[in-house]
């Protein structure tokens, strides 16, 4: 797990001692070279010490692309039996987007392997990515932004179930395929791998003519570590959360370290806009600019509306473009980017903004506070009605809205949130229906839901780990799963 390794075999030793033990390790493997050394490298160095009690299983991912990847999957499980690995090949069923294949393909691999490790058992999941994928990774990056890339990380949490480490990250391919020579074991070549079309494959052959100095990738390492702990720190200090919804940032907040911020900013934005990556370095220029400029006034970016007044920030999902989700019984979706939804109710449900929904008593009418209920499990609250509470800052179940005073309405604005903020949050909530008439309360008992990070819940680096563990305890969430780990280069964590 770290820059300095300097060998292969190095780099795997350095894994078993770091890891806590027992555990059960998923090795990721295609039949490539970088696949097939990380197993033998394993194989070899789990034999050699048995006292750490890890095991070994394995799996292939057959995504059905091109012919002869399933005899090539089972050429891997063969080789698997020879050393008695447990081995599942996993095949990516059902058509194949036209565009943006390789995104696709990457995200069913994923879903695969977490699959086959609770199939098989295993703990953590680990992947034979290379120095020579994080040198073209960063040289993609580079030309993207200017920005110094941490490149590929060497540890992520995917779905929040399983940490997937990659050990090899900082071993050559030449040097795997060395140690495969003189154990005598051949690989397969993926045709993909020489195809112009794709970007990695142009930069492998720019890189392969011009090698240019490495980047410290130890420094951007340390960097992005530190930088996610001082964001946390920040969310502390400067950031409240009203009803899950409207997100509030003090004025001392908008005078912190640019850095931070945009740092910090970046990722609330991804977070309330519901999407996977924060907003470009253009938007986030403007965005720092409009925030730490002192007059008050909104602009929207990311899909969030931002509102600057003069007692700090106020950010909340904009109402456009929320598309409505049907679930049918017993299925769960991620609605917006911002909610994980479960149906276990027996009708079938349309989950849509309430801004756009008619179904629901309007906001005006009033608001009850409510406490979360009906927990099933440490991510999921269930949903008794439609309301959002605006006087917590930890987030409520969404409740009906039911038929209040309006003094206890205008009671809620005197809490201090402006009213305009807090009825455009609430417009974003999820407003729930079936065949266009509101749930009874019995079927809303059913339907169970809870906050989803889009930057974090799907792929979450280590770099990122400290804020989003801050995050979600901001929101109320189950704290995200711990690294396996007990030590990072050497340092006990």
């Amino acid at each position: 797990m770290s820059p300095e390794a300097a060998s292969p075999r190095a780099a795997i030793l350095q894994l078993l001692e770091s890891l806590q033990s027992p555990a059960r390790l998923l090795v990721a493997i295609s039949g490539g070279s970088d696949s097939i050394g990380l197993l033998l490298l394993l194989d070899e160095a789990v034999k050699a010490a048995p006292h750490r009690k890890i095991s070994l299983c394995a799996a292939t991912v057959d995504h059905r692309l091109r012919a002869g990847s399933a005899d090539e999957a089972q050429q891997v499980a063969a080789l698997c039996a020879s050393l008695g690995i447990p081995h599942i090949i996993a095949v990516w069923q059902g058509e194949k987007p036209k565009t943006g294949i390789m995104a696709a393909a990457r995200e069913a691999r994923y879903d695969l392997l977490a699959e086959s490790a609770e199939r098989l058992g295993a703990s953590l999941i680990v992947t034979g990515h290379t120095l020579d994928d994080q040198r073209e990774t960063l040289q993609m990056r580079g030309v993207r932004t200017e920005q110094l890339s941490s490149g590929i990380a060497d540890a992520v949490l995917f779905d929040r179930r399983f940490w997937i480490l990659r050990p090899l990250l900082f071993s050559s391919r030449t040097d795997i395929r060395a140690f495969l020579k003189d154990q005598g074991v051949s690989w397969i070549d993926d045709p993909s791998n020489e195809d112009v079309k794709y970007e990695r494959v142009r930069v492998r052959r720019q890189l392969s003519a011009d090698r240019a100095t490495e980047t410290d990738i130890r420094a951007a390492w340390e960097a992005r570590l530190a930088l996610s702990l001082r964001a946390a720190e920040w969310l502390d200090r400067h950031f409240r959360l009203h009803g899950g919804l409207l997100g509030q940032v003090s004025v001392d907040g908008l005078r912190q370290d640019r850095a931070v911020l945009d740092y910090a900013l970046g990722r609330l934005t991804a977070v309330f806009g519901g999407q996977a990556f924060v907003p470009g370095r253009a938007h986030m220029e403007r965005l720092l600019s409009f925030v730490t400029g002192g007059e008050p006034g909104r602009m929207t970016t990311g899909r969030v509306v931002f509102d600057r007044r003069r007692d700090g920030l106020y950010l909340a999902r904009e109402n456009r473009g929320i598309v409505p989700m049907i679930l049918r019984p017993g299925e769960a979706g991620v609605w917006d980017g911002r909610f994980e939804a479960v149906n276990g109710s027996g009708a079938t449900v349309r989950i849509e903004a309430q801004a756009t929904s008619s179904s629901l008593i309007p906001v005006s009418s009033g608001l009850r506070p409510r406490d979360v209920t009906g927990i099933q499990s440490p991510r999921v609250a269930a949903v008794n009605d439609s309301t959002i509470s605006s006087e917590s800052s930890a987030p409520k179940d969404l409740g009906a809205l039911d038929s209040c005073d309006e003094h206890r309405n205008e009671g809620e604005w005197s809490r201090g949130l402006p009213k305009a903020a807090w009825k455009r949050a609430v417009a974003s909530a999820p407003a729930f229906s079936v065949d266009g008439d509101p749930l009874s309360r019995e079927s809303s008992g059913s339907i169970h839901l809870t906050s989803y990070f889009a930057p974090f819940d799907r792929f979450l680096t280590r770099f990122d780990f400290i804020f989003a563990d801050r995050l979600s305890a901001v929101f109320a969430m189950a704290p995200y799963a711990g690294l396996p780990l007990r030590s990072i280069d050497g340092k006990t964590i």
